[in-house]
């Protein structure tokens, strides 16, 4: 896929009808969906009354801090700007959240603690994800060309995207998703785990300029996991939004997100 094929499938989303419909269509659909959300359904959900307005600060701060370890302090700042005496409290916060989460609209990556050959921090703060990107492009009106105009947050987006779909594939062979920050500043953005040991690592790239660093980071994750304990990686990952898969002399894989299920 190209890089602009790859624009309008994170705008657009995995909706079912979204991927089936007509283009002009598909952008529309997360759209309609936030709004719902805002509007009517986070009150349903358990039936307490939700300022839409609060609700709509509280959906652009996430899409603001996808894919980063924001803590509801930091949401809480963003979604005040600058006034303190308008700001939700924290429980008022986690409460909006909770009931996102319910409605499986976030879905936050929680931080991987493997056992290591010596003793580092292992950061636990989980990482900000809606359940699809889309709705982070949604709730901004972000179209796929005004998108490609912000690199830096096409690449927040762009790792969103990632573990959606790594969600997905993981799920289907009884795994799961997590992320990986130490103290030293060491850090995957996806470890796949699944239910029999078995464990892999990721980093997502949007560019190739940034592969050899990422490889790098890689390695180290491998040389500090205490093999003692735990099983050697079935494999050390690159994500990016390029067009050739290949492996590389160090073992490291970079595969373009289009040919992740191949």
């Amino acid at each position: 896929m190209s890089l602009e094929e790859i624009t309008f499938a994170l705008v657009r989303g995995g909706w079912p009808d979204a991927v089936t419909g007509s283009k002009k269509n598909a952008l529309r659909r997360a759209i309609h969906y936030v709004e719902t959300i805002i509007q009517t359904d986070i009150s349903r959900v358990d039936n307490i009354r939700r300022d839409p307005v609060k609700v709509r600060d509280l959906m652009l701060s996430l899409a603001r801090n996808t894919a980063t370890m924001a803590t509801i302090k930091t949401i809480r700042d963003d979604m005040a700007r600058g006034d303190a005496d308008n700001a939700l409290s924290v429980p008022t916060i986690y409460g909006y959240l909770n009931a996102l989460e319910r409605m499986f609209v976030v879905e936050d990556l929680p931080a991987w603690s493997p056992s290591l050959r010596s003793k580092t921090t292992i950061r636990t703060s989980p990482k900000r994800h809606f359940v699809d990107p889309s709705i982070a492009t949604a709730v901004m009106r972000l179209t796929p060309g005004r998108l490609l105009k912000d690199f830096l947050f096409f690449g927040f987006l762009f790792e969103s995207l990632c573990v959606r779909d790594l969600r997905i594939y993981a799920d289907g062979n009884d795994g799961q998703v997590f992320h990986y920050r130490d103290a030293n500043g060491l850090e995957a953005d996806a470890v796949v785990v699944l239910n029999d040991g078995r464990w892999g690592a990721v980093e997502v790239k949007l560019g190739t300029k940034e592969i050899e660093e990422a490889a790098i980071h890689l390695r180290k994750l491998k040389e500090r996991i205490n093999t003692e304990k735990m099983m050697e990686p079935s494999f050390l990952l690159i994500l990016t939004a390029g067009t050739y898969a290949y492996r590389r002399k160090d073992g490291v894989l970079v595969v373009p997100l289009a040919c992740l299920k191949d």
